[in-house]
């Protein structure tokens, strides 16, 4: 069934999605959407010794640089969306996790705001690729015996290893500790008290950050583990000796284990051998012809 596109809301949604933002204008104001950058449309966006660069400048540049590029991939994302809830394309929650706890371990410290923003996008873009895949292959055929070797030599790299994400401060003594706790407790930043206490010339400068773990045996030093296991996420640790040290630690995400049967990953790994044999590539423009689409650039 065809679907129409109504001309004046692509129009509309170009404007306000320009370059990936979207915001909303009161009389004067435009706040953006991250809700943190707001602005005076009135006002010069820039100035460079006495020469201003006015808002709406700035916005026919955005229009004129990035408005086709951005409403074709607005366009690529609704047709995806509608095609897929034709077909019943469904994505298993499990393989959004997969794939969203992924994308967080090559992430640095986030907060609890950011990380839901983050996770917010991500599960769209998630959805858009793996939908988009599925759509693309659905004429295409691969032999059971095929997804069968493949998943008994690679099986292991849909799985996501359970991690963990943690800072520490390390003092010589427990008199330092003390102080560190206390101010702690007072609500002082970790981050900061890292850099003024720690001991670790390698992690001092980064606010005593450590990284994602996978390996806690092998790369982490005595009781980090062991420590990290019993607290919350977003929380600190009681201080403990550790080689010599005192230490106190931070865990920022503990992230699980997921592990897929050769059913639940089947139609994925499908999907993956499918787009091998097909000369398309991911790209959802060979999908428009299914859809009735007037856009302002043609």
């Amino acid at each position: 069934m065809k679907r129409n596109f109504l001309f004046g809301v692509i129009a509309v949604l170009i404007i306000t999605n320009i370059a990936t933002l979207l915001f909303w204008r009161t009389d004067k104001n435009v706040v953006f959407e991250d809700g943190n950058t707001e602005i005076d449309s009135r006002e010069p966006v820039a100035t460079i010794d006495h020469k201003k660069i006015k808002y709406e400048e700035w916005m026919n540049a955005l229009r004129e640089n990035y408005g086709r590029e951005q409403l074709q991939r607005m366009i690529d994302r609704e047709v995806v969306l509608q095609l897929a809830a034709e077909q019943d394309i469904e994505i298993s929650e499990k393989v959004i996790s997969r794939e969203i706890s992924l994308l967080t371990t090559m992430q640095g410290v986030m907060s609890e705001k950011e990380t839901k923003a983050r996770e917010k996008q991500w599960r769209k873009d998630i959805l858009y690729r793996y939908q988009l895949g599925a759509l693309l292959t659905s004429d295409v055929s691969v032999p059971e015996k095929k997804i069968r070797e493949y998943y008994k030599d690679y099986h292991d790299q849909y799985n996501f290893k359970a991690s963990i994400q943690l800072s520490h401060i390390v003092v010589p003594d427990r008199q330092t500790a003390g102080k560190v706790m206390n101010e702690l407790e007072k609500g002082s930043s970790f981050e900061l008290l890292a850099r003024e206490y720690s001991h670790d010339d390698e992690t001092k400068k980064d606010g005593g950050y450590l990284g994602f773990f996978v390996d806690y045996s092998k790369f982490l030093p005595d009781g980090y583990a062991k420590k990290a296991m019993k607290l919350k996420e977003r929380s600190y640790s009681e201080p403990f000796k550790s080689g010599g040290h005192m230490a106190i630690i931070y865990l920022h995400r503990k992230l699980p284990d997921i592990k897929f049967s050769y059913e639940e990953i089947k139609p994925y790994i499908k999907r993956e051998l499918a787009l091998g044999k097909t000369t398309k590539n991911l790209d959802a423009k060979v999908l428009w012809n299914k859809l009735d689409i007037d856009w302002v650039y043609e």
